[in-house]
C-alpha cells in the first residue's frame, strides 16, 4: 500500500457528522482519535450527540445519534485514565472517504476540536511536521461568487 504524506495539521471532512473543514490536528503521540462533542445522552440504548462549539469553526449544532457505540478508557499523555465514549464515523482526507473511530469529548479549552491518533494513521499515512494542511490544500477550489 502506498502511504500518504500528511502534514501536522490539517483541515478535514466528517460528512456523516456534517461537519466540514474541521481543524485536525495528526497527533503520533497519541494512540486513538478524538473529535469534541459538547453534550452526550444515552437514550434507549442509543447515543445523542450534539457537535457545538462557540470556540472552534466550523462546528454548528449538529445533532447525531449513534445506534452503535462502545466505552473504551483513554490515558492522557499527563498518565490520567478516562472513559470514554467511542463511535465510528467516516473521514475525508485527499478525496478519499476512511472509517474512523472517535472517542468523544469536551475539547473547547484545546486549540484543536479534533486528534488524529496512530491507530487511524497507521498504514495510511507518513506524518512530516513541516508541513501543513496537505490533504486540504489538494481539494477543488470551490467558486464562490457574489453578484
Amino acid at each position: 500500500m502506498n502511504k500518504k504524506i500528511i502534514g501536522r495539521i490539517d483541515k478535514i471532512d466528517f460528512p456523516k457528522l456534517e461537519l466540514y473543514n474541521i481543524d485536525v490536528k495528526i497527533d503520533t503521540g497519541a494512540y486513538t482519535s478524538a473529535i469534541h462533542c459538547s453534550e452526550i445522552i444515552e437514550i434507549d440504548h442509543a447515543l445523542l450527540c450534539i457537535f457545538n462549539s462557540d470556540v472552534h469553526q466550523n462546528f454548528g449544532k449538529t445533532e447525531i445519534i449513534f445506534e452503535s457505540y462502545s466505552l473504551t478508557n483513554v490515558k492522557s499523555s499527563n498518565g490520567f485514565k478516562e472513559n470514554r465514549y467511542k463511535v465510528k464515523s467516516d473521514a475525508i482526507f485527499f478525496g478519499k472517504t476512511y472509517k474512523i473511530n472517535l472517542t468523544l469529548s469536551t475539547r473547547d479549552d484545546m486549540r484543536f476540536p479534533v486528534l488524529i491518533g496512530r491507530q487511524f494513521l497507521s498504514k495510511k499515512f507518513i506524518v512530516d511536521v513541516d508541513l501543513e494542511n496537505v490533504s486540504y490544500n489538494t481539494k477543488p477550489y470551490e467558486h464562490s461568487y457574489s453578484f
